[in-house]
Formats: structure tokens, sequence, C-alpha cells
């Protein structure tokens, strides 16, 4: 087995090329599965370096790492490759070149971490009990998400890991810090659609038409009782409206109103449940509003869930690697991520990179986000690690 000072110097040797291969993603980012540039980068890279791979879901890619033993098992480490619809603000020399567009969470640096860890696999093919499954994984920021749509291609039918393991960029945590949390770790996702429809017309004459725009900020207050009184205790849930559209004027009701807004809990069954409140509650306020209320629920990514045993021993592993005070225990999070669904076929483990330097490093999905490019010595050394170890 490799020694974790020699696996430190091996990436430490591998950074400047990873950081060169992080700035060409950054400055040209792509949207949810428009990554062609990307996945044509990723795969130049990889056939460089020898290594099996095909496209998968659109603009993915996939390689594999065998480790030369019959019938081994597979580890799968993934990385999200695409970028958010954000007007980057850093001024740096490799900013953004296309206008409106920024990898504004990260995903250039989870790319780079991956191909990072698969060179540092090929280097130690010898120490590997395991093929290893690298999956460039598109449209992790728009739902589908392209986690489903690689499921729904059959890649797992051939592919069957034991582990599964990603990374992504946390500006809360210094560099050369990680996160984890065992079992439920960030919640379900679902959009919300509501379109309040009546006969609107004078607001100076509210008794000959129907008050769309108060039907709607009724339904948007009642509904906050979802989470306040109908939500079992216990169960994390939220759920914001933050959009809505009422095009009148004035002294002008409109005819309808759109409303627009977020569910998120960690329970199913409380999840198909609140769907129906929802629906139940603002339809039955639009009609005592002499209106009518249509709702969409889109159902996103459902809650992410860290197998226990492989976070603990994840946790055990990089203390070993890094030193113990360098892991960091997480509180859950209602944000989404679409690695939930294989954390639903798989033991998996989605854990987080610290990217916070001396420079201020800005906010997640905000225009001046910056990470410090030193984390991608520590995430493709850790994802090699986490491989090597396990057992």
């Amino acid at each position: 087995m490799i020694s974790a000072d020699e696996l430190q110097k091996a990436a430490r040797q591998l950074l400047p090329n990873m950081t060169k291969t992080r700035r060409e993603i950054h400055q040209h980012p792509e949207l949810s599965f428009q990554e062609f540039s990307t996945s044509a980068l990723i795969m130049e890279r990889l056939k460089g370096l020898g290594i099996e791979h095909h496209p998968i879901a659109g603009t993915g890619v996939y390689g594999i790492v065998r480790c030369g033993k019959p019938n081994a098992e597979v580890i799968a480490l993934r990385a999200d490759m695409d970028a958010l619809p954000v007007t980057e603000a850093t001024g740096l020399p490799f900013a953004s070149s296309v206008a409106g567009v920024m990898h504004a969470c990260g995903h250039d640096l989870h790319t780079s971490c991956l191909l990072g860890a698969a060179e540092l696999l090929l280097g130690h093919k010898k120490q590997m009990n395991y093929d290893v499954l690298l999956l460039f994984q598109p449209g992790e920021e728009m739902i589908p998400g392209g986690a489903k749509k690689i499921i729904e291609e059959g890649l797992f039918d051939k592919f069957k890991p034991k582990a599964m393991f990603a990374l992504h960029v946390d500006p809360d945590l210094p560099v050369g810090k990680f996160g984890f949390r065992p079992s439920w770790y960030m919640a379900s996702g679902d959009e919300i659609y509501l379109k309040v429809t009546g006969r609107g017309g004078h607001a100076a004459l509210p008794h000959t038409i129907t008050d769309t725009v108060l039907a709607s900020a009724e339904i948007i207050v009642s509904l906050q009782q979802v989470v306040s009184r109908r939500a079992p205790a216990g169960i994390p849930t939220v759920l914001s409206f933050g959009k809505v559209v009422a095009n009148g004027a004035t002294n002008v009701i409109p005819d309808e109103v759109l409303v627009e807004g977020t569910f998120r809990t960690f329970d199913e069954t409380w999840r198909a449940t609140a769907h129906q409140v929802i629906t139940e509650v603002a339809v039955n306020i639009a009609k005592a509003h002499g209106a009518q209320c249509k709702v969409e629920v889109k159902h996103g990514y459902p809650a992410l869930y860290n197998n226990p045993e492989l976070t603990h021993y994840s946790i055990d592993s990089l203390a070993k690697l890094w030193r113990s005070e360098n892991i960091n225990a997480l509180d859950i999070r209602m944000t989404t991520e679409d690695f939930a669904y294989y954390s639903h076929l798989f033991p998996s483990v989605f854990f987080r990179l610290g990217v916070a330097g001396q420079k201020s490093v800005g906010r997640l999905h905000g225009g001046n986000f910056n990470p410090d490019e030193e984390a991608l010595f520590y995430g493709s050394a850790s994802l090699t690690w986490l491989v090597l170890s396990l057992v």
C-alpha cells in the first residue's frame, strides 16, 4: 500500500496540470446538458492517459481504470461538469468567456480533481483491489438531473459499484479541511408551480371581478401552515415561494397570477402527502375567492443518504491521510444534489472539500465565487486514497 506521504507527493506533482485543466474548463463554462466542449476535453485527457472511455447521457463521459485482477468489484467516483447561468464578477484572467454563464458551483474543480485522481490511480494500479468507474456527469444543476439519465441509460446494468464517492467544494471550510455527515445529509427538492386564474378587471371595482392577486397572496400565506402545522415533528421541511408574477397595474387586477416555489424535505411518505396538501389548500382557497388554481409539482431529486458504515470508513481513511483534526462534522442541508439518486442504489458517500483560502472565496452560485486551487491537490489525493484504502 502506498504511504500517505508518497501519495501526497504524487498529487502535488500533478497540481500544475490540474490547475491548468481547471482554468481551461472555467474559462469555457457550459450549461446543463450542453457540456460539449467539456466532454471533449475530458475524453482527450482520458485518451492521453490510455484510459478506456465512452460517452453517456448526451454530454457525459465515463471511463474505467482496471486493476487487472479477475472478477474485480467496482468502485465509482463521480464528478459533475455543468456551469450555471451566472455572470462572473471575479476579474480573474481566466474568467468565463461566455456571457452570463459561470462555474459558480465548483464543478470545474470537481472534474479536474477526478481527472487528477484517474492519473494517480493509473500510476498505482498494482495497489488497486477494485476496478474504478470514473463518472463525469452532465446536468447536475437542472431537473431531471444527469444522474437520473445515466441510471436510465443502463450504465449500472454493466457496472454495480460496491461503493460510490463524490466530493463537493465548500467555501465555509478552509483548504485542507473536509466535511462528512453519515445518514441523511441533503434534502429532496421539488418545484411548485401555481396558476391562479379568474376574471380580472378594474381594481376600484373589486365586487365586479375576481381578485386573483388577493387569492394568490392568501394561498402563499396559508401554505406556510403546511410546514408549521402539517409537517411531522422531526422531519426538516422547507416550503418557499420565490417568484410571483401578477402582470396587472396599480388599478388593474390581472386575469392570471403565477406563483413559483420550492418544497424540500427528507421523508418520501411525507413528501408525497405534502404534495397532496399543497394542491388541496391552493385549489380550495382559490375556489373560495371565485378563482381557479392549477397546481403543478415537478418532482426533483430525492434526499441524499450517506451510508453510515462507508462514511465512517471515509472519515477514518482521510484522517490517516490528512490527520483527524482536518475532518469536520456537517449539519444537514436543505439544498439538493442529484448524487442522491446514486445513494439510493449503492453504498455512497458525498463529502465536502474545503476551498476557502486567504482571499475571499465568495459564495456558491454567486458571481464572485473563487475557490482556492490548492484544493485540487487535496481533492484528487483524497479520492485516490479512498479507493486504494478500501478492502
